[in-house]
């Protein structure tokens, strides 16, 4: 499904080279529910962002559904992203002039340019599934935290991802509505085989996936598997 292999990222920071990722291989398979954990500055997001193609490495090469990610160019990334990947972020990025159900529909116009018809019916069945049906017509200023947040993965969802990748999630959110939003995203996982990997602190996160990976300093000092 995923494979870096000996990724490195360097930043310009004026005259100084920033190497935040080193010599990086890693796999990921179909339908796993990974979390890359470490401190801050550790290169989590950077993993996630270059594995996601929203960024390229400096040296390696990257591997998405059997496609060499690295060779393409940005509009050919941009379409790759909208066909095959989701994604979730801690600040929501929702869109505060539309309703919930075009922050939804965004993706399905912009990317992949379905009929209405075939858009209405993927989008209701999301908003049941995410237990938004009833806030569909509402803005993003007036939802919670956690109801913003079930929008962001019905958005993530809706073009049918194969991978879905979460950069600290619950970050914004209290503990009872992080823990039903890891739930949720369990609960789709499972139902749809879909790959959530996350960048996460969050220890709940952490207890509820199936694997572990610690970053430090742009280098993998553990992968392990854990009993789910």
């Amino acid at each position: 499904m995923l494979k870096n292999e000996h990724v490195t990222k360097v930043y310009k920071m004026g005259e100084v080279d920033l190497t935040v990722i080193k010599d990086l291989s890693l796999s990921i398979d179909d339908g796993e529910f990974v979390a890359i954990v470490g401190p801050s500055g550790s290169g989590k997001s950077t993993v996630l962002n270059i594995l996601g193609c929203l960024d390229k490495p400096t040296e390696g090469k990257v591997t998405v559904e059997d496609v060499d990610v690295t060779q393409l160019n940005r509009t050919e990334l941009a379409h790759f992203r909208g066909e095959h990947i989701g994604f979730i972020f801690q600040s929501f990025n929702l869109i505060p002039v539309l309703s919930v159900y075009e922050n939804i529909e965004y993706p399905l116009i912009m990317i992949q340019n379905l009929p209405e018809a075939e858009r209405h019916e993927r989008i209701m069945q999301l908003l049941e599934d995410v237990d938004m049906l009833d806030q569909k017509d509402k803005f993003p200023d007036q939802l919670s935290g956690g109801q913003r947040q079930r929008v962001a993965i019905a958005r993530a969802l809706v073009t049918k991802p194969k991978i879905v990748f979460a950069d600290e999630p619950t970050a914004n959110l209290d503990t009872k509505t992080s823990q039903q939003i890891i739930e949720l995203m369990r609960s789709i996982q499972q139902e749809f085989n879909t790959t959530f990997i996350f960048a996460t602190h969050d220890e709940k996160i952490v207890t509820a996936v199936d694997r572990i990976i610690t970053l430090v300093d742009g280098v993998i000092t553990d992968d392990k598997r854990v009993a789910s």
